[in-house]
């Protein structure tokens, strides 16, 4: 398939080289900044969910060029350390999912049920439902037709779109909808089964309403946030308060302004929680901008951390080039996805016969940065699964740059087919430590090869195993805390972890103890990004 970006790139090329290679040698932020957090693609209208260690976040898909609002999938991405972020490609498209439908405008998925429910704008018509087993979809109608329509009472209003689910504490779900300017916001209650509308809707009067709608709660108190209009200036996010989720809301200002690189255009939100941190999700314009391309239907998604006043009001969003903090350190010891990436230059990603997605489109000097890869005490080899039609090519590893201390080459053969999977591997040379990795890809012209997969393999294979994951499941979650706390109080006297000291003692005191049960339930707050020992 035809790398559109690298027909820009290339047009570009001789002028931009000098300028483009001082940047990324220099590491500055303008080149390899973490927000927006998401570039093989354009994304916009980010919702985010919480799930079993993860952060899901789904998304709009702006195509390539496209000359209006035209999407017609949704793309899913997650991560567990809120740097680097897992490629899970388009979970929904209409009308291959949904054959009433004919656009897909700003997803939300919640869970209930055992089941993950996908709400989504048809254009600005209707608003739909779809559902799947997994948060990576496939995403499939739940109804056969529109959930919401002009028809359903009181949801008569200019667009009927940008959903947001919410669920309340006493099980009661709700729908925020709505958009084209004050008086057209509305909310209305969901059905036990999450694909019925129960009731009339009810207007919510938001001051310079224009779209975007949002619910989540914090402390007892239901913040209703929305993009304003452009009666007095650049769309921003402001809110409302209420000790109701349907009335009786208060008008409290702006949250996020509208973003840097935004060029004065919509934006769209979400507000969530993950691992005891709160974060707001939004789009620019930035990978457009740097590409050179129009940005009005071009945008990228970014995220941020948000805090609240000791009132409970919500601090003005400071909106960041770095983006979040890292929560985690990632383990090279364990399989990665190649489609797991922090920054990536000029790669795209496909769906692999093996499952999930590769990294495709690879030409000479292309590469993927991973971001706060914990090597520990040394690795000794490297392996990759690749595929290649061509003659293929190599994998540099390089460390903290493009430019950095090459520490392995691992060399890749064609395999008579892009999707013929084999594993190479390498030696490496002494790393130890954290490190950002420069996964670099070098040969001749053209698509070098695919990749699926990599690994490092331990010097001391004991690195193989997570401190903190007691189950091995390769996740630090509140299973971990349970069989911890299981273990201390004898109800059980094994953990799943063999090396369970290793895993479980996180203090290096050589017992497990209450202190260590103390540590982890702060690392899964938050409060403690790393362990002691």
């Amino acid at each position: 398939m035809f790398n559109t970006r690298k027909r820009v790139s290339l047009l570009k090329k001789a002028l931009s080289f000098i300028i483009m290679l001082s940047l990324c040698l220099s590491m500055s932020s303008v080149c390899l900044a973490d927000n927006p957090i998401f570039s093989q693609r354009f994304t916009a209208d980010p919702s985010g969910l919480e799930y079993n260690g993860r952060l899901y976040l789904y998304t709009s898909h702006d195509l390539d060029g496209q000359p209006g609002y035209d999407m017609v999938d949704f793309t899913c991405m997650s991560t567990d350390d809120m740097v680097n972020w897992t490629d899970h490609g388009e979970v929904f498209k209409v009308p291959d999912n949904a054959s009433w439908s004919g656009r897909a405008y700003a997803p939300q998925v919640v869970y209930r049920n055992n089941t993950f429910y996908m709400y989504y704008g048809n254009g600005g018509s209707s608003i739909g439902v779809a559902k799947s087993s997994s948060p990576t979809g496939p995403f499939v109608d739940a109804k056969g037709s529109a959930l919401v329509t002009s028809s359903t009472p009181n949801c008569n209003v200019t667009y009927i779109f940008d959903p947001s689910a919410f669920v309340d504490d006493d099980g009661q779900a709700y729908l925020y909808l709505g958009g084209g300017g004050p008086g057209n916001a509305r909310v209305i209650k969901l059905g036990n089964d999450m694909i019925s509308t129960v009731g009339s809707a009810v207007t919510i009067n938001a001051p310079r309403f224009f779209e975007a709608s949002w619910m989540h709660k914090y402390n007892g108190k239901y913040y209703y946030s929305y993009s304003s209009d452009f009666s007095v200036g650049s769309a921003t996010i402001d809110y409302m308060m209420s000790d109701n989720p349907m009335t009786g809301f208060v008008a409290k200002g702006t949250v996020l302004p509208n973003p840097p690189d935004n060029s004065g255009n919509n934006n769209h939100h979400s507000i969530f929680t993950f691992k005891g941190n709160w974060y707001i999700a939004y789009h620019n314009r930035k990978v457009a901008i740097n590409r050179g391309v129009p940005t009005t239907y071009q945008r990228s998604v970014c995220i941020d951390r948000l805090n609240y006043n000791a009132d409970g009001t919500m601090q003005k969003v400071t909106i960041t080039t770095a983006g979040p903090a890292k929560i985690k350190n990632l383990n090279p010891y364990v399989q990665t996805e190649a489609e797991t990436i922090n920054y990536e230059n000029l790669i795209e990603t496909e769906k692999c016969n093996e499952g999930g997605r590769d990294v495709c489109n690879i030409e000479n000097g292309d590469y993927i940065r991973v971001k706060s890869v914990d090597f520990g005490t040394g690795a000794k080899s490297f392996e990759a699964r690749v595929a290649s039609n061509a003659s293929g090519g190599n994998i540099e590893l390089r460390l903290d740059s493009p430019t950095g201390a090459l520490i392995g080459t691992c060399a890749v053969t064609g395999t008579s087919g892009w999707q013929t999977w084999v594993t190479k591997s390498c030696n490496v040379s002494s790393v130890t430590g954290l490190h950002d990795l420069y996964l670099k890809f070098t040969g001749g012209s053209g698509n070098l090869f695919n990749f699926n997969s990599w690994k490092f393999n331990a010097s001391d294979p004991i690195q193989t195993a997570i401190v903190g994951d007691l189950n091995k499941d390769d996740t630090i979650d509140a299973i971990d805390y349970s069989l911890m706390k299981q273990f201390i109080l004898g109800v059980i006297t094994n953990l799943p972890a063999e090396d369970d000291m290793y895993v479980a003692d996180l203090d290096g005191d050589g017992s497990i103890t209450a202190l260590d049960l103390s540590l982890l339930k702060q690392y899964l707050l938050g409060v403690i990004t790393k362990f002691p020992k």
